[in-house]
């Protein structure tokens, strides 16, 4: 199947690790144009080095904040200037911390809530313009599974993924028009750095090994075992590509089976 991605300009945020340089790796091995960011000029060094061994093609990156617009904007700018146009954006963020209600204060929840929400509103906010004068486009939501079925000592994530899904959906419904599809894309237990920290804290306070906790997960995942982020790269591809010409305004879990909620 052509994905019609050759070529075509992605933004894929927090993708220096984990499920974003999966799936920045993914459309550099379509044909993409791939603008990588993070935080860690050292780690989208790295992550530019192994995306360009695995697809031929170098990504751009550059380094920021999530929750600085400022650093939004200049993300946005730059890869302009690079490649002209926008035709995807990939909104993705690291979880907020671990924890119960009674945990957090103010400074907390405001931090979780710009890092996990508002910088998504604030990236569609600058892509739209580039995005309509295209004549249209694709933005895709990484959340979690979370928006499905709640997880345990993840408050933070419950609640703010879930405005994700909210904002996700009426967006769908106002830029439709625009030929701009827009879809949610959540993780179950794919083997990432942050699914060994989330395991070790269970793993800390049951007084059992990560190897124990992780035994005991995949007893409940059908397929039985954690997934791949190649797994979740492959999906989020697809949501964003010519292929997808009539899926918008839902929401789609990588979880092996997983989430039993409907």
């Amino acid at each position: 199947m052509d994905l019609g991605l050759k070529n075509k300009t992605v933004i894929v945020l927090a993708s220096s690790d984990g499920l974003g340089k999966a799936i920045a790796a993914e459309f550099a091995m379509e044909g993409a144009n791939v603008m990588l960011f993070s935080s860690s000029e050292v780690k989208l060094k790295a992550a530019a080095d192994e995306i360009e061994i695995l697809s031929g093609r170098r990504p751009l990156y550059c380094v920021g904040d999530l929750r600085k617009p400022e650093d939004l904007s200049h993300l946005v700018e730059e890869t302009v200037k690079a490649y002209g146009s926008i035709y995807a954006l990939v909104n993705n963020a690291g979880g907020p911390p671990a924890g119960t209600f009674e945990q957090f204060e103010d400074d907390v929840w405001q931090s979780a809530f710009e890092l996990t929400l508002l910088s998504y509103v604030r990236m569609i906010r600058l892509v739209l313009p580039h995005m309509k004068a295209c004549g249209g486009g694709r933005i895709l939501n990484s959340t979690s599974s979370s928006v499905k079925q709640v997880l345990e000592n993840l408050i933070l994530s419950n609640t703010f993924r879930n405005g994700v899904v909210g904002l996700s959906k009426s967006l769908s419904q106002e830029l439709g028009p625009d030929g701009i599809l827009v879809n949610v894309i959540g993780p179950g237990r794919i083997g990432t750095s942050r699914i060994t920290y989330l395991d070790q804290i269970r793993a800390d306070r049951m007084n059992v090994s990560v190897e124990e906790i992780e035994k005991e997960t995949f007893k409940n995942i059908p397929l039985g075992r954690y997934g791949k982020p190649s797994e979740y790269g492959k999906l989020a591809v697809f949501l964003c590509s010519e292929a997808n010409t009539y899926i918008t305004g839902q929401t789609v879990l990588v979880d092996g089976g997983l989430t039993k909620a409907l």
